[in-house]
């Protein structure tokens, strides 16, 4: 243990005078602390580089009753603890000798103890308990977006920025600059690209990149996002990662898939099964099938998000897994060996992906935990199945709404066990009153409809 805790410090020294000596070669004036509130929104505070030592030793602390759900106001002082190895320049500030970078921070508390509300703590308690039963976590998302364009204030519109479709390049698509200079960023700040194409609707991206352990994965889900936003609005185009800002037409997913590593073996995989999965991987399916429906409002968090969640726009509404089929909740991408892997298809880029990835890899060990049993995989187009064969087959359906997904959260354990106490019960109160604040507002649907008529 001692020697761990020795080398643990030896890395942190070595990535400290490389991180110093990077200050000094790219001329940073500015460290942005980021971390993220309970929905996975990005916050940050601006200190100089000259603050550096009192950044890493975690001296700078913040008012935590400001932040929505995580502190009363008489326990309102909180640390932030950077993370050195998310140190990165922000390339958009790059300007002759002056620079600017960022650390994603964990939140402390007063005493040095991990902040129970900050959202990344709690996925940290995730990893350690699958490194308690020997597991490693790796996820690669995939997070799709819509650009639109915005007015001369430069607020978003409802005007899409191109009419092209899934695939097509250029003169059709038109955010195809657009996502070159987010690639350039990306690749800047240390991400992986492995992908980057227009979507199926009109106006929907996708950049993908590498995967990587659970927490790290996370953290470069949350700066995808931020970058995506930051580089759109370059180019007069407001990026948003809504599940479904436009009726008629595709919604934006966040497809994680997810895998156990022991040491280098991959232990979903097995060569001599007939569609080469571990029983590991089949317990893991089941575990997520069995509790799906109480962490949906977490993967699946605003009232938008079951505007996405319905038949005939390709994502998955129905409780089901396959080899290939990808009309199933869950899908096995065809790629074997070190890159087996198990995909869920109903997260949207909405959610906080900390939370989101931690209750994903629950329910998974859930599964494994209890030896679970999957059940048959769906190859057929369920789409297309009649409500009547869908009920014989036993083909259940995720909750269709906001607060239908909160009671199955309340009435299930995998959200409460996983989240922690204090963010459990934050994160039910603000989802209740989300939807009271939805339920009673008048939309202008209703305006439309019956204004005049009656």
């Amino acid at each position: 243990m001692a020697e761990t805790l020795n080398s643990n410090a030896t890395i942190a020294l070595t990535t400290l005078e490389k991180i110093k000596e990077t200050i000094k070669e790219k001329s940073v004036e500015l460290l942005h602390l980021q971390f993220v509130d309970i929905e996975g929104i990005l916050k940050h505070v601006t200190v100089t580089s000259e603050q550096l030592e009192d950044v890493v030793e975690g001296k700078m602390m913040f008012d935590g009753s400001s932040i929505k759900g995580f502190s009363p106001i008489n326990k309102s002082d909180l640390y932030l603890q950077p993370d050195l190895t998310t140190f990165a320049i922000l390339p958009w500030t790059v300007e002759g000798d002056y620079s600017e970078a960022r650390f994603l921070c964990s939140v402390v508390n007063p005493d040095g103890t991990l902040f129970e509300g900050d959202t990344r703590n709690v996925l940290k308690k995730t990893v350690e308990r699958a490194a308690d039963q020997g597991y490693t976590i790796s996820v690669g998302p995939e997070l799709e977006f819509f650009l639109f364009k915005t007015d001369d204030n430069g607020y978003a519109t409802q005007e899409l920025s191109d009419k092209a479709g899934y695939f097509e390049p250029s003169p059709h698509d038109l955010g195809e600059r657009v996502r070159l200079e987010i690639y350039r960023a990306l690749k800047a700040m240390g991400f992986k690209i492995e992908a980057s194409h227009h979507e199926v609707a009109e106006g929907q991206h996708e950049i993908n990149f590498k995967y990587a352990d659970v927490l790290t994965a996370a953290d470069l889900a949350t700066t995808y996002k931020w970058v995506v936003k930051t580089v759109a609005k370059k180019f007069g185009l407001h990026a948003t990662f809504m599940p479904k800002p436009v009726f008629g037409i595709n919604g934006s997913g966040m497809h994680v898939n997810m895998s156990f590593f022991k040491g280098d073996e991959n232990l979903f995989f097995d060569p001599k099964d007939s569609l080469q999965l571990s029983d590991k991987a089949y317990q893991f399916i089941a575990g997520l099938i069995e509790n799906v429906k109480s962490f949906t409002a977490v993967t699946n968090p605003l009232v938008n998000s079951y505007k996405r969640l319905v038949p005939g726009y390709e994502a998955p509404c129905y409780i089901a897994w396959s080899a290939s089929n990808r009309s199933a909740l869950i899908r096995i991408p065809a790629k074997r060996g070190l890159a087996t892997r198990v995909e869920l298809r109903c997260p949207d880029p909405s959610s906080n992906p900390y939370l989101t990835f931690a209750v994903i890899a629950a329910a998974g060990l859930n599964g494994i935990e209890k030896g679970l049993e999957a059940p048959a995989p769906i190859n057929e187009d369920i789409f297309h199945m009649s409500e009547e064969e869908r009920a014989f087959r036993g083909i259940d359906s995720l909750p269709g709404s906001l607060a239908a997904s909160v009671k199955e959260m309340e009435a299930g354990e995998i959200a409460a066990n996983t989240l922690g106490e204090h963010v459990y019960s934050e994160y039910v109160s603000m989802k209740k009153a989300e939807w009271d604040s939805y339920r009673t507002a008048v939309h202008a649907w209703e305006i439309d409809n019956y204004h005049s008529k009656f």
